[in-house]
């Protein structure tokens, strides 16, 4: 644990998901596999694997669409399956019907993981003395993996919240606890989203570089953590 800042005291802990609380990028590379052979299923007679590269053009056309999408991911895979669907010769119903589906089944998929022993027992402590609150640009399912009971609220980007480094996620969670931004800490593995986000709001920041897969520091955080687990010693 280094400290950048002083500490002022808070009276809450936010905490971004993915890569913070565990590894998802191989989540995310089993996920991907999973929805290759997913669609091979659903499109036997598709002679190409519907990966990555296929559905990308699509994903690029509902941004161009609906720009809002870039702050939805949920939103955008679904209008990104039904653009590709469609594409492929599908009816609109059968599209939209298949779009859900994939989803769907997507978000299991996503979800399938364990959450590491030492991650449970770091919310299980912090919980104690302080309301603990999840901030996520994903759309990780956290009743799936375990933790969503820690967490006295959770918000995910979308449905007219604006994805990190934007500040809605922050100021919504100040405003239902009735926080002022500096007695909010955040944790987080980005140095964009999570950190520059968070001190943007006037929040306190707290950067875990346990996977070192976030976009780099650019602005110095409160304190950085090798590992979120280090958070115990602040109680």
């Amino acid at each position: 644990m280094q400290f950048y800042r002083r500490l002022a005291p808070f009276k809450a802990i936010s905490f971004d998901l993915d890569d913070t609380l565990y590894h998802n990028y191989p989540v995310m590379m089993a996920t991907d596999a999973k929805m290759i052979a997913y669609f091979r299923r659903l499109l036997p007679r598709v002679t190409f694997d519907c990966d990555y590269r296929f559905w990308f053009q699509y994903r690029q056309q509902a941004l161009v669409n609906l720009p809002k999408l870039k702050h939805d991911v949920g939103a955008l895979r679904f209008e990104s399956y039904l653009l590709g669907l469609s594409a492929l010769g599908f009816s609109a119903d059968d599209a939209k019907k298949m779009a859900q589906q994939a989803l769907d089944y997507f978000i299991v998929q996503r979800s399938d993981f364990t959450v590491p022993d030492e991650v449970h027992h770091l919310l299980t402590q912090l919980q104690r003395h302080w309301p603990l609150i999840a901030i996520s640009n994903g759309n990780v399912d956290t009743q799936s993996i375990g933790i969503h009971h820690y967490f006295s609220a959770i918000y995910h980007a979308g449905n007219g919240l604006k994805q990190k480094p934007a500040s809605d996620m922050f100021q919504q969670a100040c405003q239902q606890f009735n926080l002022l931004p500096e007695h909010l800490l955040h944790v987080g593995d980005c140095g964009a989203n999570d950190v520059i986000g968070a001190i943007r709001h006037g929040c306190q920041t707290a950067w875990v570089s346990t996977y070192d897969v976030g976009k780099p520091l650019r602005v110095l955080p409160t304190l950085a953590l090798s590992d979120v687990t280090e958070l115990q010693r602040l109680i």
